[in-house]
C-alpha cells in the first residue's frame, strides 16, 4: 500500500458548546496541525499515487478557508460542537472532493490541537 502525506499548520478559533465546558466554553484559539494522508495500491503511469501538487492545492484551499476563522460561525459546524473530531471529518470529506481519487482507496486526516492531542478521521473513497 502506498501513502502520500501533506502537513500544514494554521490557527483557528472556537468555543465548545457542551454542558459545563469550563474555560473551553469561551472563544479561544488553537494552533492546529493537519496531516492529510491518502492511500492506494496502484501507482499511475508516471509512478505517482496522486499528483502531490493537486493534494497540496486541495489542502491549502481548506487551510485558507479555516485559517483565523471561528469554527462556530461556519455552516458545516451549525448545530454541532466544533470538536477536533468533527473538524477532521469535514477536512477529510472536502479533500476527497478536491482531488482525483480514481487510484485512492482511503483518506485519513489527523488534526492536532497544539502538540498535546489529536483526532483522526479515515474514510474510503
Amino acid at each position: 500500500m502506498y501513502t502520500v502525506t501533506v502537513t500544514r499548520d494554521f490557527v483557528a478559533q472556537h468555543w465548545l458548546t457542551v454542558p459545563d465546558p469550563g474555560p473551553e466554553g469561551d472563544l479561544h484559539s488553537h494552533h492546529l496541525t493537519v496531516e492529510v494522508e491518502v492511500e492506494g495500491e496502484q501507482l499511475g503511469e508516471y509512478g505517482y499515487l496522486v499528483d502531490i501538487d493537486d493534494l497540496k492545492a486541495a489542502v491549502d484551499a481548506l487551510v485558507d478557508r479555516y485559517r483565523d476563522a471561528t469554527l462556530n460561525d461556519l455552516p458545516e459546524f451549525e448545530g454541532l460542537n466544533p470538536s477536533v473530531e468533527h473538524f477532521s471529518r469535514f477536512f477529510a470529506e472536502r479533500v476527497a472532493d478536491g482531488i482525483e481519487t480514481d487510484r485512492l482507496d482511503a483518506i485519513e486526516v489527523t488534526m492536532w490541537e497544539e502538540d498535546a492531542a489529536a483526532a483522526s478521521y479515515a474514510t474510503t473513497v
